[in-house]
C-alpha cells in the first residue's frame, strides 16, 4: 500500500510522518520492509523535505496470522476502495474469530475477498458488531488505515425492535459495567463507565416498537443493556430479554454510518436498508 503526498512546506521527513499520524510501530516497519521515496529516490526519515517534493510512503506487506483461514463466500459490499471495505454483516456471524467460533468470521471472509483481488493487506475491524447483531461493519485494509480510523469520528445509527410501546424520543444515560458473575454479560452499574444512548420511536405495532438509535458512547452491548434498563429489551435477545419463537437472534441492526474518509477527505454516508425491520415488525 502506497501513500503519496505533495510537500507544501519545508520539514523533516520524520516530523511529517508523525504529523500525518504514522505511528512509531508503522515507521519502524517501513524502515525494515517498506520504503520512503522522495521524487522517486530512496531516503531516510532524517531527510529534509522541501516545497514541491513528491513523497511516497510504501507500507510493507502484511502477512496474515496462520490461525486465519480465508473464507470464500461473497460479501455484501456497501463501499470499497483501496483503503477501506464497508460491508453488511448478517446476524449469526462473528466479526472476528473467537474461541467458540474460530473460523468463517467476517475478517476471514474479507481476507479471502482481498486475496482474490491480489491485495496484500490484511483486513482490520474498525467497527465490530456482536455475533447476533446485523448491519454495517467497517474494515481497514491495513494496520495504518486502522490506526487512522481510530482517530476518525464515526456517527453510527442503529435500528431495533424492542418490547413495549415507546412513543416519544428519549435518551438513556446509565453507566455500564461487566456483570460480576460473567465474562460476557454487562449491566448498568454505578461502578461502570459512562454510557449514553439516544433513541427515536419510528413505528408501533401491538406491544412492540421500531426505534432508530444513536450511540454517543460505544460500550460493549450498550444498546441491548440500555433498552433492558428502561424495560424495553430488544426482541429476540435471550441474553438481556426473552427468546422469541420466530427470531433466534436479536432484532438489532447497524443501519447507517457517517464519517470523513481519512485519506480522500470525502464525506461518506453509508446506509443498509436490508433487512427492512419495519416488515419484520408486522410478523410479531
Amino acid at each position: 500500500m502506497i501513500f503519496r503526498y505533495s510537500i507544501q512546506n519545508e520539514t523533516l521527513l520524520k516530523t511529517f510522518l508523525y504529523e500525518h499520524q504514522f505511528s512509531k510501530k508503522t515507521i519502524s516497519a517501513i524502515k525494515q520492509n517498506g520504503a520512503l521515496l522522495v521524487n522517486q529516490k530512496p531516503v531516510t526519515v532524517r531527510t529534509t523535505l522541501i516545497e514541491g517534493d513528491q513523497l511516497e510512503v510504501c507500507l510493507p506487506d502484511e502477512v496474515p496470522s496462520s490461525s486465519l483461514k480465508p473464507y470464500s463466500k461473497p460479501l455484501n459490499i456497501l463501499f470499497e476502495d483501496e483503503w477501506l471495505l464497508i460491508v453488511a454483516k448478517p446476524a449469526g456471524q462473528n466479526s472476528a474469530p473467537s474461541r467458540e467460533h474460530p473460523h468463517r468470521s467476517l475478517v476471514e471472509q474479507a481476507l479471502a475477498h482481498m486475496q482474490m483481488q491480489n491485495e496484500r493487506g490484511i483486513p482490520h475491524i474498525v467497527t465490530r458488531l456482536d455475533r447476533h447483531t446485523m448491519g454495517i461493519v467497517i474494515l481497514a485494509k491495513s494496520r495504518h488505515l486502522h490506526h487512522l480510523m481510530t482517530h476518525t469520528t464515526i456517527e453510527k445509527y442503529y435500528e431495533c425492535i424492542c418490547e413495549g410501546v415507546l412513543t416519544k424520543p428519549g435518551e438513556i444515560v446509565a453507566p455500564i459495567a461487566r456483570q460480576n458473575d460473567s465474562i460476557i454479560t454487562r449491566c448498568v452499574s454505578e461502578e461502570g463507565k459512562y454510557a449514553k444512548t439516544l433513541y427515536w420511536p419510528i413505528k408501533n405495532f401491538k406491544t412492540y416498537t421500531l426505534c432508530r438509535v444513536k450511540l454517543i458512547t460505544g460500550r460493549t452491548h450498550q444498546i441491548r443493556v440500555h433498552f433492558q434498563f428502561i424495560g424495553a429489551p430488544i426482541v429476540g435477545d435471550g441474553l438481556y430479554g426473552h427468546e422469541h419463537p420466530l427470531y433466534a437472534t436479536q432484532l438489532l441492526k447497524c443501519a447507517e454510518i457517517k464519517f470523513m474518509h481519512p485519506i480522500t477527505k470525502s464525506s461518506l454516508h453509508i446506509k443498509n436498508s436490508h433487512p427492512d425491520l419495519s416488515q419484520q415488525l408486522k410478523t410479531l
